[in-house]
């Protein structure tokens, strides 16, 4: 595996991650027009094919983001942009949101079972690219190399967001 780039660029934060300018100059680099997911859309186009749980939202999809993914075959996706809500809390109060109540299961496996997902549904080197609070990416288990990681610093008491740039061997 060759090196990782690293970098650190501040930046104001935004509920509209991929409005961030080192984030947006990154996703221009690499959502190419091949066929790109975003299960966590919101109101973003950056994805070729989008999904957001919220139905008040402009996504092509209105599903569980585990059903959204379980729609694609093996191996058939060029890229995915992973930017789910960054903690168990989050998660709860998106599905608490619009009425939907979390099971145990998605409690513990919320995240697991998604990359699970995301490695069945990528094309060997294929890229996702994961946001959060923490540089994990999909992971080497699942058959991944992170060849980037953007850290963006907002200042203040805001967390940091961290952009993780996984390829499948």
């Amino acid at each position: 595996m060759s090196d990782i780039k690293f970098s650190r660029k501040w930046c104001y934060p935004s509920s509209e991650t991929f409005s961030i300018k080192p984030i947006r100059e990154l996703l221009e680099r690499y959502v190419t027009d091949s066929n790109w997911l975003d299960p966590f859309a919101r109101n973003s186009k950056v994805a070729h094919i989008t999904n957001d749980l919220n139905p008040n939202t402009s996504a092509d999809f209105h599903l569980d983001a585990l059903e959204f993914m379980r729609m694609y075959q093996d191996n058939s996706i060029d890229g995915v942009l992973f930017d789910p809500p960054y903690s168990l809390r989050q998660v709860k109060e998106c599905y608490d949101g619009i009425g939907i109540s979390l099971s145990q299961h998605e409690t513990r496996y919320f995240f697991t079972d998604l990359k699970k997902e995301i490695a069945r549904v990528l094309k060997p080197g294929g890229t996702c690219i994961s946001f959060g609070w923490n540089s994990g990416g999909i992971g080497k288990n699942l058959g991944f190399d992170i060849v980037e990681i953007l850290l963006v610093p907002h200042g203040g008491s805001h967390h940091d967001t961290i952009v993780t740039v996984d390829v499948k061997r």
